[in-house]
């Protein structure tokens, strides 16, 4: 029984977690704003760039994820884990996108008034766009850093229940101040000459 949660059961739940929590968090959402949301979504190309982008990326990460939480008799499959830092690295990239198409749909919501004064529900309406983006590269970044999350947390877990020990922690590298790594340097002119 042991075997069969170590080697299929723990995997599939950790692989699962990430797409179950976004779900949960876009359920959470209030219905009004979802709603909102979606619709502006329909006319909205960096929003799809940026879905797009964050779907492929989590489907890989989330593959590679599968394939990292792998117990063999002796350890994880750790090749795929370069891959899955690199992917992972990749989730900060969301925010900014996000960025520039709030900045361009703020840009292109002032350059639809003309001559006359806007009223608040007018700049409102069409302010909307601007803060779909926004959302998206803050949702595709959320969802993007939880499957290399989950390998780690994944693995401890089947470590345990295996009753391996987790490999040992290196101490990081000793930070050797600037001054001590450069060579000597004085104030002045050199020894010996003239300025």
């Amino acid at each position: 029984m042991r075997r069969l949660w170590i080697d299929t059961l723990l995997p599939l739940l950790f692989i699962a977690a990430p797409a179950a929590v976004g779900g949960l968090v876009f359920a959470a959402i209030p219905p009004s704003a979802r709603t909102e949301y979606l619709t502006r979504l329909r006319d909205s190309a960096v929003d799809w760039i940026i879905l797009g982008l964050g779907g492929v990326l989590f489907v890989a990460q989330t593959w590679i994820a599968r394939r990292a939480l792998r117990w063999k008799d002796t350890g994880f499959d750790e090749t795929a884990d370069p891959w899955l830092n690199h992917l992972a690295q990749a989730a900060e990239w969301f925010p900014l996108l996000g960025l520039i198409g709030t900045v361009a749909a703020i840009l292109q919501t002032f350059g639809t008034f003309t001559g006359t004064r806007p009223t608040a529900e007018e700049i409102i309406a069409k302010y909307g766009p601007a803060i779909t983006a926004t959302g998206s590269g803050l949702f595709m970044a959320f969802l993007n850093i939880l499957p290399s999350w989950v390998v780690i947390a994944g693995r401890n877990l089947i470590r345990s229940l295996a009753g391996v020990a987790p490999p040992p922690v290196t101490p990081a590298a000793a930070v050797v101040p600037l001054l001590q790594a450069a060579p000597s340097a004085s104030i002045g002119p050199p020894p010996g000459g003239r300025a």
